[in-house]
């Protein structure tokens, strides 16, 4: 998968209404810490959805805010075997207030090749699909869900990664369907965010009424 990809083709407009990322930014900021002195955020959605920009554009909002990227977490042969990894490197130094320090997967050598340090901000942002697992939905104060269906996310990534990399999406998209199959992070959003033309457009989510 490719952590930082370009910029995606618009969809289609979003109707008026609804909070932007300025008013978004503030709501994250005054929740009450989730992971230790950290408000943990989660950006979850399908591959292809629009997750890295969103989180991205959000972390500028928040001045800043620290991105954990779950591509860089996963393996090739692991795709949704991180959790332990996040919780070891990540999570429990966040939780005891210290700096946060991961490896970070290189999808071309497929091995470890690099370490990313996540400080403990007062708002960090987690991206990435299955951002909303159960094994992560304690330690979150909020979370996301990019709205954009199944089909048209695939779509916009396979464009994007280009035809050198379908035989990885063919699998990817069956290890998707079977990771929401199981343990599905839609019905737990508090926040539904959908790229328009011109911007964002954030509503209640279904978590919003738990």
């Amino acid at each position: 998968m490719n952590p930082t990809p370009p910029p995606t083709p618009p969809v289609p407009p979003v109707p008026p209404g609804g909070r932007q990322l300025p008013a978004l930014a503030a709501e994250l900021r005054a929740l009450p810490p989730s992971c230790g002195p950290v408000r943990l955020v989660g950006v979850d959605g399908h591959a292809g959805s629009g997750k890295s920009t969103f989180a991205a554009r959000l972390a500028a909002a928040l001045g800043g805010a620290p991105v954990v990227h779950l591509d860089d977490l996963a393996t090739h042969a692991g795709l949704f075997a991180w959790p332990g990894r996040l919780e070891e490197q990540v999570l429990a130094p966040l939780r005891a207030g210290r700096p946060a320090r991961h490896g970070v997967y290189d999808w071309t050598r497929r091995e470890f090749t690099a370490v990313r340090t996540v400080p403990a901000a007062p708002v960090v942002l987690v991206e990435g699909v299955g951002a909303g697992r159960s094994a992560l939905r304690p330690s979150l104060a909020r979370l996301l869900w990019m709205e954009l269906d199944e089909a048209a996310s695939w779509g916009r990534g396979r464009r994007r990664d280009g035809p050198g990399l379908e035989a990885f999406w063919d699998g990817w998209v069956r290890a998707e369907r079977e990771h929401f199959a199981r343990d599905p992070s839609r019905p737990f959003a508090e926040v539904l965010v959908r790229q328009g033309e011109s911007g964002y457009e954030v509503r209640p989510g279904p978590g919003a009424e738990r």
